[in-house]
C-alpha cells in the first residue's frame, strides 16, 4: 500500500470513471487499474463495483476512500508546514468565488498578484455560495471569496471589505424622483432579480422583504443569470435592480444617471476570504488578503460599515 494507490482510489471515487481518473492523474488507464487491483488484493476487499457505469464505490470502499482522503490531506499538511516555515509564496492555491463578485474583484488584483508571486499557481472557479462551502469542507478548494457570515463551524472567515448596495433603475421609475431611497420605496413588481442559487438574490429578497410581499408580485417571472444581464434589462426595458458597489466601476456616464443611493445607514454585504478551519497555507492566504486590500478603496474596508446595516 502506498500514497500513489490512495491518490488513484480518490480519483476514481471523484470522477466515477477509470479512464477519466487516469487522465486526471496523468497515467495510463491500465496502470491506474493495476495499482487499484493490487490495493484490493492486499486488503482482500472490493473498493469499486465495476459492473456499473458510472463506477460505484462499495459500502466498505466509501469508508476506505474517506480514510484515504484524510491520509492524503495530512500528508499535504506536512509538506505545507515545511513550505510555510520557509516563508515561501509558492505552490498551488485553489479558490472559489461567487459570480456576483468575480468579474469586478478579480481584474483589480489578479495580474499584479501573479506577477508578484511567479512561483504561485492559482486555480480559480466561479461557484455559488453553497457549492463553495461544499468544496471547502471536502477540501477540494483552499479558499473561497464570498459574502459572509456563513455560520459554518468548520470554516474560518477572514473579513475583507463591506460592499454597499445601490439601486439601478430606468429613468421612468418613481424612485428616480428621489435623491436617497429607503427599501420601502422600491416597487417589487418592477424589480429584476438573479436566478435562484445566488446569495445576492437572497440578500435583495431580504432587503425588500419580498417574502412578505409575494402576494403583490406579478412580473417577476424572469430571473437573470448575471449582474450584467440585470443592468441590460433595466437599460433596454424598464424596471429596477439592486447592484453591489464594485459592479458600478464600469458604468458609462449615461448609466451612472440611473443610480440612486440608499439613505444612510445603507445596506451592505460583508465579503470575506473563507478557508477550512484547519487549513495551513497561511502565507498564501495572507499574501492574497493583502493584495486584495491594496486594490480596494479604503472606505470599503471600514469595519464600521458592517455595523451600519449588513444584510
Amino acid at each position: 500500500m502506498n500514497l500513489q494507490q490512495l491518490e488513484y482510489l480518490v480519483a476514481v471515487d471523484t470522477w466515477r470513471h477509470f479512464s477519466t481518473a487516469a487522465e486526471k492523474c496523468h497515467v495510463t488507464q491500465p496502470t491506474l487499474s493495476m495499482m487499484i487491483q493490487k490495493f484490493e488484493l492486499e486488503l482482500d476487499v472490493k473498493v469499486f463495483d465495476r459492473s456499473k457505469q458510472p463506477v460505484v464505490t462499495t459500502a466498505i470502499g466509501q469508508k476506505i476512500i474517506e480514510q484515504a482522503r484524510t491520509i492524503l490531506n495530512e500528508t499535504a499538511v506536512l509538506k505545507r508546514i515545511v513550505v510555510e516555515q520557509k516563508g515561501e509564496i509558492a505552490g498551488e492555491l485553489r479558490i472559489g468565488i461567487i459570480p456576483t463578485l468575480a468579474p469586478y474583484l478579480l481584474p483589480l488584483f489578479l495580474n499584479k498578484f501573479l506577477l508578484k508571486y511567479p512561483d504561485l499557481k492559482l486555480k480559480i472557479v466561479e461557484l455559488t455560495t453553497k457549492q463553495i462551502i461544499q468544496e471547502l469542507e471536502s477540501q477540494r478548494l483552499d479558499a473561497g471569496i464570498l459574502a459572509t457570515p456563513l455560520k459554518q463551524p468548520s470554516l474560518k472567515e477572514i473579513p475583507l471589505f463591506y460592499e454597499q448596495f445601490v439601486v439601478y433603475a430606468s429613468q421612468n421609475e418613481k424612485v428616480m424622483k428621489k435623491k436617497y431611497l429607503l427599501a420601502d420605496d422600491i416597487d417589487v413588481n418592477h424589480l429584476w432579480l438573479l436566478e435562484e442559487g445566488h446569495c445576492l438574490r437572497s440578500q435583495v429578497v431580504n432587503l425588500c422583504e419580498l417574502k412578505r410581499k409575494e402576494s403583490l408580485m406579478q412580473n417577476l417571472d424572469y430571473e437573470a443569470g448575471s449582474i450584467e444581464t440585470l443592468k441590460k434589462m433595466v437599460d433596454v426595458n424598464t424596471g429596477i435592480t439592486i447592484l453591489p458597489e464594485l459592479a458600478l466601476r464600469d458604468l458609462s456616464k449615461a448609466q451612472e444617471k440611473n443610480l440612486r443611493y440608499f439613505k444612510p445607514p445603507a445596506p451592505v454585504r460583508e465579503i470575506s476570504l473563507v478557508t477550512y478551519r484547519y487549513f495551513v497555507k497561511y502565507n498564501l492566504i495572507e499574501a492574497l488578503r493583502k493584495e486584495i486590500l491594496s486594490r480596494i478603496p479604503i472606505e470599503m474596508q471600514d469595519a464600521n460599515r458592517k455595523e451600519i446595516a449588513a444584510i
